[in-house]
């Protein structure tokens, strides 16, 4: 459904200055797939949105959707794919169904079928009461609904999702990703996710992508990045004259690593949280250690990323250096 070769855009910002927003980003997305892309402000992942749905055009490299060159077949591309950006796209003087039939005559539906097309989405993201609202009298989450639904109106078999629920509160995003989930499993609908919810990355997707700094830093299934970049995490506490000797315990398990002494508290990260507690119990049991609390945490993608990078998402979104555009300034 997607294929890119050494993807890269630069924007000349002054005569001395050149912004590297993406720097040969290499992708192959399958029909079918749900695809997370993750990474701080700045990272690349709003422009390369923008040059998969030729909204920017490409410094060099190449990439292809629907089995079209997003540069020599614009035209093609966009009848093939929705794209719900992180701003509202209707007009805020339109109400909901007018907008969602003008939408469907754009893409080329005759206004009866443009009207049928409309009513089934206005059910299906249950917009009925809000139908004849205008756009300025929705709520943030209503707005959001109604984005999807334009990005569906021409029955797309890849949508791009571009920080979709950004700003909704914890029901309002829940009820947005079951009306999305709901049509892809009815359409069988590929859908390229760009999100800072990392519940949402690894709840939904299927292969989480990292990016930093123009770069794919990891492609795989969320599971298996977890397992492999940050482990589990375990941590216990134990009388100030035992923490030493958990601590060497701890250094000692299979795969035990990051061993960190912190008080009365042992950290240590481990391939296998809920196996390698009862035997690190077992050896502090027999070394005479007395552990007063233990807790297995299972890792999260911000670890992942914070292994990749030495720093977490939440760090990265606050360290871009000073002046410097980030990924939404630059397009």
């Amino acid at each position: 459904m997607i294929r890119t070769h050494a993807l890269t855009k630069d924007f000349v910002v002054s005569r001395t200055q050149t912004v590297h927003a993406v720097r040969g980003i290499s992708l192959a997305i399958e029909p079918g797939e749900l695809v997370a892309v993750l990474g701080p402000n700045g990272a690349g992942k709003t422009t390369t949105m923008r040059m998969l749905t030729t909204l920017t055009t490409p410094t060099s490299g190449t990439a292809t959707v629907s089995g079209h060159d997003v540069v020599a077949e614009p035209g093609q591309v966009r009848r093939h794919i929705g794209y719900v950006g992180q701003g509202n796209g209707a007009g805020h003087t339109q109400r909901v169904r007018d907008e969602l039939n003008a939408q469907g005559v754009i893409y080329g539906l005759d206004r009866r079928a443009a009207r049928q097309r409309a009513g089934e989405l206005i059910e299906t993201l249950d917009l009925t009461e809000l139908a004849a609202r205008k756009v300025s009298d929705l709520s943030g989450g209503q707005r959001r609904r109604l984005d999807v639904a334009m990005g569906l109106v021409h029955a797309p078999s890849l949508l791009f999702l571009d920080e979709p629920s950004t700003g909704l509160d914890p029901q309002n995003r829940a009820n947005l990703w079951d009306h999305i989930l709901s049509m892809r499993a009815a359409h069988d609908m590929t859908i390229v996710l760009t999100t800072h919810y990392m519940d949402e990355a690894d709840s939904m997707a299927e292969r989480v992508v990292v990016v930093d700094r123009g770069e794919v830093i990891a492609d795989d299934t969320a599971e298996a990045l977890k397992a492999k970049l940050a482990g589990d995490r375990l941590v216990l506490t134990a009388a100030a004259g035992d923490v030493d000797r958990l601590a060497r315990l701890a250094t000692g398990l299979p795969g035990g690593r990051d061993v960190v002494v912190d008080g009365t508290r042992v950290q240590a990260r481990v391939g296998d949280g809920p196996g390698a507690l009862p035997e690190l119990l077992r050896a502090a049991g027999d070394a005479g250690v007395h552990v007063a609390t233990a807790q297995v945490h299972r890792p999260t993608l911000d670890d992942v990323f914070l292994s990749l990078t030495g720093r977490s998402l939440r760090e990265a979104e606050n360290d871009d250096p000073q002046g410097s555009p980030t990924d939404k300034d630059v397009t």
